[in-house]
């Protein structure tokens, strides 16, 4: 018999198998958002494996945000059905770890933001004009904060992700900025003069909402475009030699 047909055993943990069941039954949609798994004793009786085990499963599905553990008579694990905090969290301790860099975090929100810029102007209300426009207000305070101003940035840009009307590109954008925000707070504050890079940001925020108020789906993802970069650049992080993404054109 050839040595290759031979594959090592692998031993997996009780609490491994328990989450691999839960799994499958959600892609097999077996279970679904909202549903209530079986209490803990009946589960673990269930599955052949300790509560111990059971727990330590629910655990890791809690903090990954698929299920919600909820306590008294109407408690127990609940399947959830809008995104949690999990997806954020991981993404913003691999950020603080390296396992991305900056230059990769750079060409991902170039390529969703100039994405929202795009179809938020075609997509936009009115309703979601005065929200932009209100944020942009907030940020013109003079004695406003490095802190409070970056909040409003971030609030400026995920406005024009929830615009779109595409619930998973909100999260993403959302997500991708909570992940960054200590290190668009240092940024700002390794600034020599950040009042003025803020007036440069007031500047073209501006130009941006004029571009998705005149429904100009062309200049809005180009002026994001650069407004993105020009401010990577003062810190001194480039795109790649090769550019992984540009902004498209509609005749194209």
């Amino acid at each position: 018999m050839a040595n290759d047909d031979w594959q090592p055993v692998q031993r997996v943990r009780a609490h491994e198998q328990v989450m691999a069941q839960i799994e499958e039954r959600i892609l097999e949609g077996h279970l679904a958002a909202g549903d209530h798994l079986p209490n803990e004793r009946d589960l673990s009786v269930m599955l052949g494996v300790s509560r111990a085990s059971l727990r330590e499963s629910l655990r890791v599905l809690e903090a990954l945000g698929i299920v919600e553990i909820r306590r008294g008579g109407e408690g127990g694990a609940i399947l959830q059905g809008t995104p949690g905090s999990g997806f954020v969290n991981l993404l913003k301790l691999q950020l603080a770890l390296g396992q991305f860099d900056q230059t990769d975090v750079l060409e991902t929100r170039i390529a969703l933001e100039t994405w929202s810029c795009r179809e938020a102007a075609e997509r936009s209300t009115a309703d979601d004009h005065a929200a932009l426009v209100d944020i942009l207000d907030r940020m013109d305070h003079e004695d406003i904060s490095t802190a409070e101003f970056n909040s409003l940035d971030a609030a400026f840009h995920v406005r024009i992700a929830e615009s779109t009307g595409n619930a998973l590109c909100a999260h993403l954008m959302q997500s991708l900025r909570t992940a960054i925000n200590r290190q668009m707070i240092e940024a700002y504050a390794d600034l020599p003069d950040w009042q003025a890079t803020a007036r440069i940001v007031r500047r073209e925020h501006r130009a941006i909402l004029d571009a998705l108020l005149s429904r100009d789906h062309d200049a809005a993802a180009e002026r994001v475009h650069k407004h993105i970069t020009d401010f990577y650049e003062l810190g001194g992080i480039e795109l790649r030699p090769r550019e992984t993404y540009r902004v498209s054109r509609s005749n194209e």
